[in-house]
């Protein structure tokens, strides 16, 4: 009967995961379907508008007439057409990167009135979309939803920078708010900006993937400290913040331990905090210093990323690289520090959340005095 039972959950696992895998490419399909839509609508609408001049009335009495044609279709409000214009304007039919501007007639003709506009002091300027070379990737557009592709529009310009928050959405399931979030902290910006010897000491695909993973500063905003404090109590601190602290590390981050133990010819070593990450498959050291960087700092972790790669890595597991978080660090020092070191390390500055000034703290009223105040109030 055992075998029966392992035998019958086995082919029940198999039919549950096929039935997933079919709803899972049928919300996919309807999501690109619905962005084929948008897209052609944009076409119609821009099309129209430019041939007509028609103006925010008819936007407006379209909404009207396709609310009142397919009720049960939400999307069709004045300001998702004005969006469905733009998303047109943005992207190539194919749905897979942005419009290239090679049009020799309309490039002369945009030269022609910038000089003629300069005369007058008012220069027309092209959008950065048209001035953007070819890429030699494709934007994942139609993997992401509608308002995650209309936030990425609107907000973000540089190409490269969407690609890699359309990448960053998929890999990590970034709901929309979690994507505006960190679009306002420059996520983007802070990832590559690491001294790393990175193309030196792996092939160039991987270094190019653990660089964009990577961020300088880091932000440990949870962590704040009113008196003096060592690495260790901001160990312990994101130990005890350790969702906050892997958010803030990036996807596919996990958390294997805080003073880890390793052992080297029968001495006993403590790595202050060791990562796995799922995505890239490989261990990553992570050394904290309550100081500013110094030379020497970089022939410890080159020692436990060594020590990783012998003891802890298996079949599958890429190399071990180290990550030197400093509260400051001179840039030209800590390239020199790298320059034939033959582990791969990055090194950033990391910041914590700031505390009020024991002044400013006192000027502030307490509780009772705040709850005094209220009773006055409603005796009056």
């Amino acid at each position: 009967m055992s075998t029966e039972l392992q035998t019958y959950n086995t082919l029940l696992r198999h039919i549950k995961q096929r039935v997933a895998q079919a709803q899972q490419r049928a919300i996919y399909s309807a999501n690109e379907e619905m962005l084929r839509m948008y897209w052609d609508i944009g076409e119609m609408l821009t099309n129209s508008q430019m041939a007509d001049g028609w103006g925010q009335k008819t936007l407006e009495r379209l909404s009207v007439d396709l609310k009142n044609e397919f009720p049960a279709i939400k999307g069709f409000s004045v300001r998702n057409m004005q969006c469905m214009m733009q998303f047109f304007n943005e992207y190539n039919s194919e749905l897979t990167m942005v419009k290239k501007v090679e049009n020799p007639i309309t490039q002369s003709a945009i030269a022609q009135l910038n000089k003629n506009a300069e005369t007058d002091n008012y220069p027309i300027t092209q959008s950065p979309i048209s001035q953007l070379p070819t890429y030699n990737f494709e934007l994942p557009i139609k993997h992401l939803s509608w308002t995650h592709n209309i936030v990425l529009i609107q907000k973000i310009k540089d190409i490269r920078a969407r690609y890699w928050y359309m990448v960053q959405c998929i890999k990590s399931n970034w709901k929309v708010d979690y994507l505006k979030e960190v679009i306002s902290r420059d996520d983007y910006g802070k990832h590559g900006a690491l001294a790393n010897n990175f193309s030196e000491t792996l092939p160039s695909n991987e270094a190019h993937e653990v660089t964009s993973m990577l961020k300088d500063p880091y932000i440990f905003d949870m962590l704040t400290f009113t008196e003096e404090y060592n690495e260790r109590d901001v160990e312990i601190g994101l130990v005890k913040h350790v969702e906050q602290f892997l958010v803030e590390m990036g996807a596919g981050f996990g958390f294997m331990g805080r003073q880890y133990h390793i052992e080297v010819s029968g001495d006993d070593y403590y790595i202050d905090l060791l990562m796995y990450n799922s995505f890239m498959h490989r261990y990553m050291v992570v050394e904290l210093k309550n100081t500013e960087f110094k030379p020497e700092y970089i022939g410890k972790l080159n020692f436990y990323c060594s020590a990783v790669d012998d003891i802890l890595c298996r079949e599958g597991d890429h190399r071990t690289i180290g990550l030197l978080l400093c509260k400051t660090k001179d840039k030209v020092k800590a390239e020199y520090a790298l320059r034939d070191i033959v582990k791969p390390i990055g090194i950033s500055d990391y910041e914590l959340g700031q505390v009020l000034p024991n002044d400013f703290r006192g000027s502030l009223p307490t509780i009772e005095e705040i709850e005094s105040e209220f009773e006055e109030r409603s005796e009056e």
